[in-house]
């Protein structure tokens, strides 16, 4: 059980990482839904593409003319790539992101993923808690992100995790990033536990992230070692339970844990009891994992 004063430190560092957006945000709009958020300069901009977007003082609106997924996805492909070479995006991926009402929904279009949070676009995520039980108390995997990362380089991150491709089930992308950022065979991979769904909105330097994580605990043999494969993890590292709530309770520093995986890393020890339900912490922590639901979607 961790201390009081840990958790109340974890909710601040969270709090301000996390928070609500304060700039507004006017929707993407296809026909009726949202699909998206704006800020007014983003939304600026795209009424320079007038044959893709009407632009108003509440709402962008893609034209009638872009009917259906192929249209709007080809349009958004220009219109991101022109974005790109003026250096408004993060580091191009040549990954698609479907934008769509929900998960494993029909698109309303496909996107580079560079430009999701320029969007303001809902994307899904999976993650992995790699837990050791061994022979005293359990410990948890870490893995440091490499200094080519395009968003948050050489910080602290989950053993195991990473955006959902566009026509990518749950279990293909955890089984892909699994091995690709530890090494971990997809027969090991495949006992990963589905545990719950963490959400993020909150506003960035990119943009706005509006993100479901879904997030998975698994069981690592006692002498199981992290090996990357693809070079975008650089060190691993294996934690007490303690140690893993002091390190998400940094807000900077070389060992700050990304926002995303503390919220993961959170999670497991609101569920497996870490975090003590008398904490005075406790409630404001809980409220941490399901944020502004109904303003995702509003």
């Amino acid at each position: 059980m961790i201390a009081d004063s840990t958790a109340e430190t974890i909710l601040a560092r969270l709090d301000r990482a996390l928070a609500a957006p304060t700039r507004n945000y006017r929707p993407l709009r296809v026909g009726s839904a949202i699909a998206g958020w704006l800020d007014d300069v983003r939304a600026a901009r795209l009424a320079g593409f007038a044959e893709v977007f009407a632009v108003n003082n509440d709402s962008v609106t893609f034209l009638p003319a872009l009917r259906d997924e192929p249209t709007r996805s080809e349009a958004m492909a220009n219109v991101t790539a022109t974005l790109a070479n003026e250096g408004a995006l993060t580091k191009w991926r040549n990954e698609l992101y479907a934008v769509a009402p929900a998960f494993a929904a029909a698109p309303w279009f496909r996107m580079e993923r560079a430009a999701a949070r320029y969007f303001g676009v809902h994307t899904w995520a999976a993650h992995i808690n790699g837990v050791v039980n061994g022979t005293a108390a359990a410990q948890m995997w870490f893995a440091r992100r490499s200094k080519d990362k395009a968003i948050d380089p050489l910080k602290l991150d989950n053993l195991v995790g990473g955006g959902i491709a566009a026509g990518a089930t749950l279990a293909e992308t955890l089984a892909k990033e699994a091995w690709e950022e530890s090494g971990i065979r997809g027969e090991l991979a495949a006992r990963a536990l589905p545990a719950d769904a963490v959400h993020i909105w909150r506003e960035q330097q990119d943009g706005l992230q509006s993100e479901t994580i879904f997030v998975h605990d698994l069981k690592l043999p006692d002498d199981f070692m992290p090996a990357n494969q693809d070079g975008e993890a650089i060190e691993h590292r294996l934690v007490t339970m303690n140690e893993a709530a002091r390190l998400i309770a940094l807000a900077e520093g070389p060992d700050e844990v990304t926002a995303d995986a503390s919220l993961v890393v959170l999670d497991f020890l609101l569920r497996h009891g870490v975090i003590a339900a008398t904490s005075p912490a406790f409630d404001g922590l809980q409220r941490l994992r399901h944020p502004h639901a109904a303003a995702r979607r509003a």
